[in-house]
C-alpha cells in the first residue's frame, strides 16, 4: 500500500514513517505539511491511503478531504490527531479511522488493515451515499496536470458548458468537472442562478441592464463582460439587485 503522510509537524511525520517502515506491504510515497500540499501530492503520487492530521495551518485536514473527493479515485483516509473533538466530523467525512497521537503501532496496523479492505471504488461509494459536507472555502481544479485552489470568495460566477463548468474570477478562468446543480446546492447562500447555465456571486452583483435585444444582463464587479439573465429568473434578480442597492 502506498501511503502519504500529512502533518504540519516534522517530528510527527518522522515517527509515522519509522513505524510504517517496520510494517510489511507499506510504502511511504511522500510527506506533506498541510492540506494544499496533500492535494498536490495525491494528484501526482496516487497513494492508496492518507495518514492525515486535522489541525494544520492554511488548509486543515477536514477541508482537504472535501477536495480529495473531487478526484476520480480518492484515497482512503485515516486521521491522526492530538485532539479527540473532531471524531464526529472525521467520520462524517468518511474516514476509515481516527487515531489519537501518539499513534500506537498496533492501533495503526489495525487501521491500515481496515483500509486495505476498502477499495477506492468502495470509498467513493461511501462518500456519494453520505450526507453533504459543509460548503467549501476553496474550489479545486486540475490545471495542466496539477491541482489549483481557487478561493470561493474570489469567484464571480460559475458557467456550465457541456460537461465542464467554468470558474471565473477577475484573475482568469479554469474548468472543473462538477455540475452546476451541485454547486448551486452547496453554495446556495452565496451564489444565485440567473440562467440555466450560470450562477453568480450575490456579493459581486453590481447592477442589472438591458441589451439591444431587450435581454436582462447582470453586471459583476471585477468582470468586464455582463451575463444574460433568462426570463424565468429576471424578476427574482431584479428584486435582488434592488435589495442590494438599498
Amino acid at each position: 500500500m502506498k501511503i502519504l503522510i500529512v502533518d504540519d509537524e516534522a517530528p510527527a511525520r518522522a515517527r509515522l514513517r519509522r513505524v510504517l517502515e517496520e510494517m510489511d506491504d507499506c510504502v511511504v510515497s511522500g510527506e506533506a505539511a498541510n492540506g494544499s500540499e496533500a492535494l498536490q501530492l495525491t494528484a501526482r503520487l496516487q497513494p492508496d491511503i492518507l495518514l492525515l492530521d486535522i489541525r494544520m495551518p492554511g488548509m486543515d485536514g477536514l477541508e482537504a478531504v472535501q477536495h480529495l473527493q473531487s478526484l476520480g479515485q480518492p484515497p482512503a483516509v485515516i486521521f491522526t490527531t492530538a485532539y479527540n473533538d473532531y471524531a464526529v466530523q472525521a467520520f462524517e467525512a468518511h474516514a476509515v479511522d481516527y487515531l489519537l497521537k501518539p499513534v500506537r503501532r498496533e492501533r495503526l496496523a489495525d487501521a491500515l488493515q481496515h483500509a486495505r479492505l476498502l477499495t477506492r471504488l468502495q470509498a467513493r461509494a461511501l462518500h456519494e451515499a453520505g450526507a453533504a459536507p459543509a460548503s467549501r472555502q476553496r474550489i479545486c481544479a486540475s490545471v495542466r496536470g496539477s491541482l489549483q485552489l481557487i478561493e470561493v470568495d474570489d469567484i464571480r460566477y460559475f458557467q456550465a458548458d457541456q460537461k465542464y463548468v467554468s470558474v471565473v474570477t477577475p484573475g482568469g478562468e479554469v474548468l472543473i468537472e462538477e455540475t452546476l446543480k451541485a454547486l448551486e446546492e452547496e453554495f446556495a447562500d452565496r451564489f444565485v442562478r440567473i440562467h440555466r447555465n450560470a450562477l453568480v456571486a450575490r456579493d459581486y452583483i453590481a447592477g442589472l441592464e438591458r441589451d439591444d435585444e431587450g435581454h436582462g444582463r447582470v453586471q459583476l464587479s471585477g468582470i468586464a463582460n455582463s451575463l444574460e439573465v433568462s426570463r424565468r429568473h429576471i424578476a427574482g434578480i431584479r428584486r435582488l439587485v434592488k435589495a442590494l442597492q438599498g
